[in-house]
């Protein structure tokens, strides 16, 4: 059954060139994260504060943009969008390798504005193309494309930079993730059903009747996944230091990006879903006792572990997303979605290089994973809440009813 549902996923044409085109567009734009801080520590010769500033005026600036980027997809469509992300992007990327701290970090918070929403795309594409039957387990799979292109990318790019300069590897990265997205641009997908276009009028649907407390705590789930991701990561490298080990940090990393793969298959092969909120508590929770980890092997078994709850808790954030807003506002609606990963991932690292100065990569991998279980559970309570509200209202009128 579950071989069925991933044949009739890949089967599919119009998936197949999504999840294709979205590996080609997010290789690069992996790969040039990790350069670019390389590029102003040793290009540049500033700081690793630099570095960090310059990283997150990109990360702010792609947050700011998810939404309204978003509202434009479901408004203008995909090729009046992207043709003009196209043109901005290669331009800011063009110049920026090649001029000083102040324009670089200038014009990659540009670049970061009018970046091409490859995430909300592809996720929408995949969405318009599936049955609600096969919808989980195609976002699985592009789930897991996105994992692999996360590992492919930072290697592809520093092994480019041991060979070339850090200048003219950001530089043909962009311009490979640019001509990607013409791809994207030529290949125009629909990213919404046919029954939606059909059914699409002019009004505007008033961002209060979708923009709910439900929508909104599925939001804060994704957040709190990837903090909790974007932490571990920073108190991996913090663990692998504390063992003298730095060379075998790939290792790690790689047993924690396996272990989602294999989360994510098993999660889209599932006949029923696991809740989102045991999903993002079971991830919070198998991250915490990685900090009692002893040598590289016990962490690369616990980031292992951990990993396997990454992409399922991912894949149902979207899932949940497309469920509970409609289809005529579901590119801004995953704008949102996609500026709150942006933000947890941005929060993630700070929280846990606080708490690893304070008590060690112990204490990273405690302060991300309860941060995250806190909010699980916060979620939890207020759904609850919502519930029982509701319920209370439902017998008040019954009771009136038969009055």
């Amino acid at each position: 059954m579950a071989a069925t549902r991933y044949g009739r996923v890949l089967a599919n044409p119009h998936t197949r060139l999504l999840l294709l085109l979205g590996f080609a567009v997010r290789v690069p734009m992996f790969g040039v994260a990790v350069i670019l801080t390389l590029h102003v520590v040793e290009t540049l010769h500033r700081t690793w504060s630099a570095a960090g500033l310059v990283a997150a005026v990109s990360t702010l600036a792609v947050a700011v943009s998810g939404p309204w980027r978003g509202k434009l997809l479901d408004r203008l469509g995909l090729r009046r969008v992207v043709g003009l992300s196209i043109v901005l992007t290669a331009l800011c990327w063009t110049i920026a390798p090649f001029v000083g701290y102040v324009p670089l970090l200038m014009l990659a918070g540009v670049a970061g504005l009018f970046a091409v929403p490859v995430f909300t795309i592809v996720r929408q594409g995949v969405i318009a193309a599936t049955s609600d039957e096969d919808r989980r387990t195609a976002l699985a799979v592009d789930g897991i494309v996105v994992e692999f292109a996360f590992m492919v990318g930072p290697i592809l790019a520093i092994a480019l930079a041991t060979a070339f300069d850090t200048r003219w590897v950001i530089f043909g990265l962009e311009m490979v993730s640019a001509a990607a997205s013409c791809l994207l641009w030529l290949a125009d997908p629909p990213i919404r059903s046919a029954i939606a276009e059909e059914d699409a009028t002019d009004a505007v649907l008033p961002r209060r009747a979708w923009l709910t407390p439900r929508f909104l705590v599925v939001c804060f789930v994704a957040f709190a996944a990837v903090l909790v991701l974007s932490g571990s990561d920073v108190s991996f490298v913090a663990a692998a230091k504390h063992f003298s080990q730095p060379e075998h940090l790939g290792l790690v990393l790689a047993a924690s990006g396996l272990g989602s793969v294999i989360g994510g298959l098993t999660y889209g092969a599932l006949p029923k879903a696991p809740p989102l909120f045991f999903l993002l508590f079971a991830l919070a929770a198998a991250t915490v006792p990685i900090g009692l980890a002893s040598s590289m092997l016990t962490l690369a078994l616990g980031a292992f572990l951990a990993g396997m709850f990454c992409a399922p808790t991912m894949t149902a954030s979207v899932d949940a997303v497309a469920r509970v807003v409609p289809e005529r506002v579901r590119g801004e609606a995953m704008g949102w979605h996609g500026s709150f990963l942006t933000t947890g991932g941005a929060l993630g690292g700070p929280i846990a290089g606080w708490a690893i100065d304070r008590h060690g990569f112990a204490g990273g991998f405690a302060a991300v994973g309860g941060l995250g279980a806190l909010i699980c559970v916060a979620g939890v309570l207020i759904v609850s809440g919502r519930r029982a509200q509701r319920s209370r209202s439902a017998r008040r009128a019954s009771a009136w009813v038969g009055e």
